[in-house]
């Protein structure tokens, strides 16, 4: 099981304004900030999560690059369709509209959305087929 995850930003407050409204239909939120003066050096540091783990982290003091790709559990299709909204309204670009993608299994009903930097961000709801 992995337990956080983390890649760098370009611009580190464009993102958090990207990810402070893109996770909050999931339940998101940041919870934790750790500064340069805190890491030595090596960059900022935010972590978002839920119930005081924060488990995603974007940060500065690295090269950015495209072509992450993150999924967000979400616990239903309206959550997904309510992701997919609020991320497009933060400056994200359409990656794929929510829907059925039964490519991956009859009930897989996600969204996707490029963030700031490119990276394939998607929120997905394990259920039953339509």
């Amino acid at each position: 099981m992995i337990d956080h995850i983390g890649f760098p930003v370009s611009d580190l407050a464009r993102s958090r304004a990207f990810y402070d409204r893109a996770l909050a239909p999931l339940g998101i939120e940041l919870l934790m900030e750790v500064t340069e003066q805190m890491t030595g050096g090596h960059g900022a540091h935010l972590g978002y999560g839920r119930d005081g783990k924060p488990f995603f982290w974007i940060g500065s003091g690295r090269s950015a690059g495209a072509g992450t790709h993150v999924a967000f559990a979400a616990s239903d299709r309206a959550t997904v369709d309510a992701f997919h909204a609020a991320a497009l309204a933060a400056g994200g670009r359409d990656n794929g509209a929510p829907g059925l993608r039964p490519e991956y299994h009859p009930g897989y009903y996600g969204a996707f959305v490029l963030d700031p930097d490119g990276n394939n961000i998607e929120a997905v709801h394990h259920g039953e087929p339509a």
